[in-house]
């Protein structure tokens, strides 16, 4: 349908070298866009730029660790010099440590809140110029199922992700004058390395959630597509500030 269709816009993806950003990335190329692919790691933004262009679609890359502001600047001026303009940023960088609080290091969660809340806030600034100049923009944050709910081990990630919904509607009530949408999607348990690592590391984890999730599966990658095409498009021209829930029916017992 054109209403979703994203033909002539250009997007930036971080953290989308793997898991759930690089599925939220092939799923805006395969919309139309132009996607810029920015990650720490270059081989992985290598290969990661290679599979989306072997599907046939347009895509770059950007090496750069989000949590300094002139990182993040550089990114959004690389990805206007390649493709002519942002429409659209999708924050999707996140690390964790799944240690209980009182074992949790300073750096360990000052390096989770600067990758997963920080990140996102100053890539949201960068964008804001890019957008406001061309009269409008959509920014899409990936939160989590502990946007929510958290866990004993989760304190650092919880909090991050708690943040990046707050820092969402603060965005869409500041940046709404400049035609710019900001919203959230929040995605439960989903099939990528970072969920196999849990399952490793947290006994029980697998029949908990399992157990309580009405779809009775793991999410996959691409069961985001839809909802981010959706908050990527012109369809939602009027909802900013809304977060939705990707999660198979998990959230729905509070």
């Amino acid at each position: 349908m054109e209403i979703f269709d994203l033909s002539g816009k250009v997007a930036m993806a971080t953290g989308a070298n793997g898991g759930i950003g690089l599925a939220i990335a092939a799923a805006l190329g395969r919309a139309g866009a132009e996607v810029m692919i920015v990650g720490r790691n270059r081989t992985k933004c290598e290969t990661a730029v290679k599979r989306l262009q072997g599907a046939g679609l347009r895509a770059a890359y950007f090496v750069a660790d989000l949590t300094g502001e002139a990182a993040c600047k550089d990114a959004v001026a690389a990805t206007v010099s390649s493709f002519g303009r942002l429409d659209i940023l999708v924050n999707c960088a996140g690390i964790t440590f799944r240690k209980q609080p009182e074992d949790l290091t300073l750096d360990e969660w000052n390096s989770v809140l600067a990758t997963n809340l920080t990140a996102g806030f100053l890539c949201s600034q960068a964008a804001l110029l890019a957008m406001r100049e061309q009269g409008g923009g959509k920014i899409v944050n990936v939160g989590s199922m502990h946007t929510l709910f958290a866990a004993s081990h989760t304190a650092a990630y919880a909090a991050s992700k708690g943040g990046l919904l707050q820092l969402t509607k603060s965005l869409a009530v500041a940046w709404a004058k400049h035609n710019i949408q900001v919203n959230a999607v929040l995605p439960g348990y989903i099939d990528t390395e970072l969920l196999q690592s849990a399952l490793q590391q947290v006994p029980g984890l697998e029949q908990r959630v399992l157990g309580r999730t009405p779809a009775a599966r793991w999410g996959r990658p691409e069961d985001l597509d839809g909802a981010v095409i959706f908050l990527a498009s012109q369809a939602s021209n009027f909802i900013t500030g809304a977060s939705i829930v990707i999660d198979g029916g998990y959230s729905i017992y509070g």
